[in-house]
């Protein structure tokens, strides 16, 4: 656990935040690659950056601070509302908000929505493989307890001490590792535009409920629905179903892919 990684003068790196910031630009990497291939600008990724992080982070924090308020910010300074580099973004959140956005300006410059997000989807998965280690070093998002041999024991102070726990975190970044390289290859051999972006959406709901099994960080806001699900894995299930519609939806006669003209 590492939540502080250097400090530069009196200013501290917090851990958490330079991993996700080196996941937004491995993702714009990898979405630039896939632009070029599908014969669009490669710049074009790193344009819609500004809108797409934006869109992340705000979402992200939002649904943590609604899920979270009770324990983590009533009675609490209004400023920790925005202090992000602690941790406290919800993916699902950061998902919607990225999508959202994404949709707004890709619509706005006329380009083709569902093969830009094919060039994005990819991305998304490595970049959440650098978020999870973010949470592994900053000790949250963390597994229940457990006795197997790669079992993992925060020190002193962190709510689980002294107990060993799953590496909960390791689990998605790894699952989100795998993933990404699949994502990449359907990239390059897909039958028609937003066949990717359908399957990141169905592949990691179920990476998402499968992790869900392992986490221990639900003890104040996230008891299993009706006694089943997290809601972390209903979610997950929402997410499912509107991955499957898309994905059948776009597949329909008439949305082959095909060459275009390189696009600003």
């Amino acid at each position: 656990m590492k939540p502080i990684l250097f400090h530069i003068g009196s200013f501290p790196i917090h851990t958490f935040g330079l991993l996700v910031a080196l996941g937004f630009v491995f993702g714009l990497w990898a979405a630039s690659r896939n632009a070029r291939a599908a014969g669009l600008n490669p710049e074009l990724p790193y344009d819609l950056a500004p809108w797409l992080i934006g869109g992340a982070l705000i979402g992200a924090r939002l649904l943590y601070i609604v899920s979270y308020w009770q324990r983590d910010f009533a009675g609490q300074p209004f400023t920790e509302i925005f202090a992000i580099w602690k941790g406290g973004l919800v993916y699902y959140g950061g998902l919607i908000g990225a999508t959202a956005a994404g949709i707004f300006v890709v619509l706005r410059r006329k380009l083709q929505l569902w093969k830009v997000a094919d060039c994005l989807a990819p991305g998304i998965a490595i970049g959440q493989a650098f978020g999870r280690t973010g949470c592994l070093l900053n000790g949250c998002c963390y597994g229940r307890e457990a006795d197997v041999p790669w079992a993992i024991r925060y020190p002193e102070g962190h709510s689980t001490f002294p107990h060993l726990v799953h590496p909960a975190q390791v689990y998605e970044s790894l699952l989100n590792i795998g993933f990404f390289a699949l994502l990449m290859l359907l990239q390059r051999r897909r039958k028609f535009d937003g066949q990717v972006f359908a399957t990141y959406l169905i592949g990691y709901a179920f990476i998402r409920s499968f992790v869900e099994y392992f986490r221990g960080d639900y003890e104040v806001i996230s008891k299993p629905v009706s006694g089943v699900f997290t809601p972390g894995q209903t979610t997950s299930a929402l997410i499912l179903v509107a991955g499957i519609a898309l994905f059948f939806f776009l597949r329909r006669p008439g949305n082959a892919t095909g060459s275009v003209p390189k696009q600003a």
